[in-house]
């Protein structure tokens, strides 16, 4: 967003920068990095094609293995984002992910799960938080546009006082700090950025029902901007600087959602979310507490 779209027009150089502090648009953070400068390839190597000069990865899914790849570094806290375009066809079963792991000791991690598609029905994405090894805490978003047919960003903003799920610009997920209290626990821990493409037939598509129709393999799904901003961090001995306001996400700004970030954030929720863990009251008699509203 441009100062003259906002209305203003700054008279120095510091009043730019002030007004591109505090209304800074988060797309604007992509450098689109190519592959080899953060990630590697963990598994499927030869299902895995480079394109635009390592600047596009595919990665394929058939009925003998799927694939995927990871972060070099481990990081404990930043803004992570990757341009996704998930498998067409009928993809029921097939697991497109986009998450942060901690790999090592008790569990932290965050999810973007695609669940598969069935031609003419709803695409789900759902998120999820793990801490303290506790997971449990899924919701799903019905996309109000065709993840199939072209790129979106997916992202995570994560410091110590929340934690943000984006698509694009439009925040989907909070996750506050402030509301989570014993064993529920926040994640902290030094995490890995990993990408894959897997069959989740046994519970991704109708909780199960719905199978993996291998006659539509190999299922290919499709990923640009390879930037990350984040503090590297290693997973046994965690690196305390990562939450140093030095660092443009863990500034006062990004501790909660802006008045504007906030409207969109409840619209999105009203229109597009089918299931919220918060009001599964089979699952949980009691809301957990980061489930109060604010």
């Amino acid at each position: 967003m441009s100062t003259h779209q906002m209305g203003f027009r700054p008279r120095s150089l510091m009043m730019v920068l002030i007004l591109f502090e505090v209304f800074f648009n988060i797309s604007a953070i992509s450098k689109n990095a190519s592959f080899d400068q953060n990630y590697q390839v963990t598994w499927g190597r030869d299902r895995i094609l480079f394109f635009k000069h390592g600047r596009e990865v595919q990665l394929s899914l058939d009925q003998s293995s799927g694939s995927g790849f990871a972060s070099n570094a481990y990081y404990g806290s930043g803004f992570f984002q990757m341009k996704i375009k998930i498998p067409d066809r009928d993809s029921a079963g097939v697991v497109t992910a986009f998450y942060l792991n901690s790999n090592v000791g008790v569990h932290d991690e965050l999810d973007f799960e695609f669940l598969g598609n069935r031609p003419g029905k709803d695409i789900v994405l759902q998120t999820n938080v793990f801490a303290n090894g506790l997971g449990g805490r899924e919701q799903r978003t019905l996309l109000w546009f065709d993840p199939t047919s072209d790129f979106h960003y997916y992202k995570f903003l994560w410091n110590q006082h929340q934690i943000v799920f984006y698509i694009d610009d439009i925040p989907i997920r909070v996750y506050k700090n402030e509301k989570v209290t014993g064993v529920i626990g926040y994640p902290h821990r030094a995490m890995q950025v990993i990408v894959s493409l897997w069959d989740g037939s046994n519970w991704a598509t109708d909780g199960g029902k719905t199978k993996t129709n291998w006659s539509n393999a190999p299922f290919q799904a499709h990923f640009q901007d390879f930037h990350i901003d984040g503090c590297p961090s290693n997973p046994n001995i965690p690196n305390k600087d990562c939450y140093s306001t030095k660092y443009w996400w863990n500034k006062k700004n990004y501790w909660q959602l802006n008045r504007h970030q906030k409207k969109s954030y409840d619209n999105v929720r009203k229109k597009y979310m089918n299931y919220d863990y918060c009001t599964d009251k089979n699952r949980y008699h009691i809301p957990p507490p980061e489930c109060l509203e604010e």
